[in-house]
């Protein structure tokens, strides 16, 4: 077999800080003869400086290139490395163990074919092997050798080997991965790596780079229905329209008929072109333009699919594995982007959250950083995906946010939720517009929002009361009564506030359906909630009230005497102490609430809706 057509084994290692990840890599780095001379001696010297193995050479420092992992012993970013043997090729993804950089280790263990996760002898399975092992689970990764490590340091115990070994498999076995292969080894000292190591003389199965060398972790992926997700039209000119991108599955050949998904048009494949020349035909893997043989309606974010079509939903349920320090909001509004696809998305539900060291399912309301769950999304359009058991590619997501930019998610679709097919609109004879011409006004929601003790509800309050005088039919839906009844199982962490504003506005939509001027008074500390209210109403019907009151001046107010409490360490999550405010950036009317009286800011209210025409 010549050099070239050597396969590719990805794989990456994980595991516990300082379980030996780095040393193996390293390791398997210098006894595969990868190493030149002077990077022999920059080892040897950077050994002596930086090293923690005495005398004996250091091999993390291979791996551990940054400066802060050389100070503090511990790999933080995700190090790739190539090596090579006679009968394979590697590419190793060394990650970081740290339960602060989990991201990294979900990044580097995404495109892997087979994981090797350390396990120091001396502490055998804790909560960071169990955390990277159900990531694993969860990324497709089906092949794992377990090498536990540091085995001179307990005496080449065999029956603590076993023990270790027997944990892991029942884990491992509870995840749904079949494939492990358990090897003790002793890293520093190459025990084990490339070779049989004399001081285990009880241990007759292969060594790490026996069990990589022959391992076969092909999965037919040739063999999967057709996908192509479109990531350019390529059209140089007026006579050449192709779709380039890469075969992500299957195959495809010159005159095979091919569906665009979402819509559903149908053609076939006139022409495979490369910048080589064309190809009758290409497989997984490949990036190629095909054409077509119809004038189709195709661009970026669209998947040509043949065979089993794939799934088109835009409701889907998944596997969330939570990266932002910032806590998970359901209602919150993310942008998902998966493969050439974005689209908006709401976290409408969470299921539960895995309890790692148990591996039960509990049920919550949020997720925090580096926390695994199961959600339910609701995206702004229909996505073409997969599941991810069937297709990493169009089965994975990640969530950003919008505002930030930050990448706050890593998702794993599991299956698409259907719309209940018995539940429909009820056409009805009387609707808003016949209610609103017999009250003789124009139905809308006003929105209260500020500090607390700004004086929404009581200019609210004063509104209300005016507008009855006039004549006109409202309601107030004020904040505190109403968690004396439909939101009394609500508290005041941020994704409690999310359901909170969520059914207040569908209430005051079904207010504004019945005619009525409808008032809310809220805290509503975050734009994006406000932004999601607003996105229920019809244009006009959303009039945002800002009652913006300085901190200092609600704080001498206090009239319920919950700033004092909140300063007191009495309550938390309070809005303007240990939870911030969002003003609004364009309120249709603010309020000046240290300066204007209530009595003035309800006039001025009440002629804004009638100089905007409201009755």
């Amino acid at each position: 077999m010549s050099t070239d057509d050597r396969p590719t084994l990805h794989l990456v290692t994980c595991g516990s800080v300082d379980d030996g990840k780095s040393t193996l890599v390293g390791r398997l780095l210098s006894d595969s003869k990868m190493l030149l001379d002077d990077q022999l001696d920059a080892l040897a010297s950077d050994s002596k400086l930086a090293g923690s193995a005495g005398p004996a050479l250091d091999f993390a420092l291979l791996v551990d290139g940054l400066q802060a992992e050389r100070e503090q012993g511990i790999t933080i970013d995700v190090a790739y490395r190539f090596f090579a043997t006679q009968r394979r090729r590697f590419v190793i993804a060394d990650t970081p163990g740290h339960v602060q950089y989990t991201r990294n280790m979900a990044t580097g263990a995404s495109h892997a074919d087979l994981a090797v996760v350390l396990i120091d002898a001396r502490k055998g399975v804790v909560s960071q092997t169990r955390r990277h092992t159900h990531i694993l689970a969860l990324l497709g990764v089906r092949h794992v050798v377990l090498a536990v490590n540091k085995m001179d340091l307990i005496g080449f115990d065999a029956d603590r080997f076993m023990a270790i070994s027997a944990d892991f498999r029942s884990m491992a076995k509870r995840l749904g991965i079949a494939d492990v292969q358990c090897i003790p080894v002793a890293a520093r000292d190459g025990d084990n790596i490339f070779r049989a190591s004399p001081r285990m003389p009880w241990y007759a199965g292969p060594s790490v780079m026996a069990h990589l060398e022959s391992i076969d972790v092909t999965d037919g992926i040739d063999d999967r229905p057709f996908r192509f997700p479109v990531q350019w039209v390529n059209r140089p000119n007026a006579d050449f329209r192709g779709y380039s991108g890469r075969v992500v599955s299957g195959t495809i050949r010159c005159g095979d008929a091919v569906v665009v998904h979402p819509s559903g048009r149908r053609s076939r494949i006139s022409g495979i072109v490369t910048a080589d020349g064309r190809l009758q035909q290409a497989v997984a893997g490949e990036s190629v333009t095909l054409l077509l043989a119809d004038e189709v309606d195709a661009s970026r974010g669209d998947v040509l699919a043949s065979g089993a079509p794939p799934i088109v939903a835009d409701r889907i349920a998944s596997h969330l594995i939570w990266l932002d320090d910032a806590a998970m909001q359901a209602g919150r509004r993310y942008l998902l982007k998966s493969g050439t696809s974005s689209t908006g998305a709401v976290i409408s539900a969470l299921k539960h959250r895995v309890c790692i060291d148990s591996m039960a399912q509990e049920s919550a309301q949020t997720l925090e950083a580096n926390e695994i769950g199961y959600a339910d999304l609701t995206l702004d359009r229909p996505l073409v995906c997969d599941a991810y058991r069937d297709s990493r590619e169009l089965g994975s997501f990640i969530l950003i946010d919008p505002v930030s930019r930050r990448t706050v998610a890593a998702g794993l679709i599991d299956a698409p939720l259907r719309h209940a097919t018995d539940v429909r609109w009820h056409t009805l004879d009387i609707d808003k517009s016949v209610r609103a011409g017999l009250k003789q006004q124009k139905p809308c929601v006003l929105w209260f929002t500020g500090l607390s003790g700004a004086g929404k509800s009581t200019i609210a309050n004063l509104v209300d009361r005016r507008l009855c005088e006039l004549g006109r039919h409202s309601a107030l839906l004020d904040g505190d009564n109403l968690r004396h009844g439909i939101n009394q199982d609500l508290g005041f962490a941020p994704e409690a506030r999310v359901e909170n504003i969520r059914r207040v506005s569908e209430i005051a939509a079904l207010f504004v359906d019945a005619g009525l001027i409808t008032l809310v008074s809220l805290i509503s500390p975050f734009r994006a909630d406000r932004d999601a209210a607003r996105r229920r109403f019809a244009d006009g019907e959303f009039i945002e009230v800002h009652v913006a009151t300085p901190l200092a001046t609600c704080e001498a107010r206090d009239p319920k005497g919950l700033y004092k409490r909140a300063r007191a360490g009495e309550l938390s999550n309070f809005t303007g102490i240990d939870q911030p405010y969002e003003a609004p950036d364009r309120p249709e009317i603010a309020i000046d609430g240290a300066t204007l009286s209530a009595s003035d800011a309800a006039d001025l209210i009440v002629s804004y809706l009638r100089e905007h025409h409201y009755f």
